[in-house]
């Protein structure tokens, strides 16, 4: 196993999320963004599309996504707009979320690019049905 490819593919990925979040030198930022939004992204998913997803994903990044994870049968419904998941990323990010994610506007630009960077490395086919799974409501996220 080459572990150091696992950690190079990991951190190029952290490396272009921190630049599409402008903060180019802050890896640990992007990292703690990263996985906020995935956590929130994985409780809403059903179970099969988080294993497709994470199938595609840079070993390092299932890693930030499985952290913690207790794999629930059904996905949490309380999600059911935009605006619930932001403030369900604040809530999970709440002792950084001030410094990580700002206000809600800015916390959903942050947001839309974990999702621009997911697409660039997931398939066309995988990325369209992240959507399917999601709510009407929530697919703005994903655009």
């Amino acid at each position: 196993m080459n572990f150091e490819k696992y950690v190079e593919k990991g951190n190029l990925f952290l490396k272009e999320l921190a630049q599409e979040i402008g903060v180019p030198d802050d890896r640990d930022r992007a990292g703690r963004i990263l996985r906020t939004v995935l956590h929130v992204l994985r409780d809403r998913l059903t179970l099969e599309e988080s294993f497709d997803l994470i199938s595609q994903l840079p070993m390092c990044i299932k890693a930030i996504y499985v952290d913690g994870w207790k794999p629930k049968p059904v996905p949490d419904k309380s999600i059911k707009s935009v605006e619930d998941f932001v403030q369900a990323v604040l809530e999970h990010d709440a002792r950084a979320a001030g410094k990580d994610f700002g206000n809600e506007e800015h916390a959903l630009q942050m947001i839309k690019a974990v999702f621009r960077v997911i697409k660039r490395h997931v398939s066309d086919g995988e990325f369209q049905d992240i959507k399917g799974d999601l709510p009407k409501h929530l697919k703005p996220l994903l655009d």
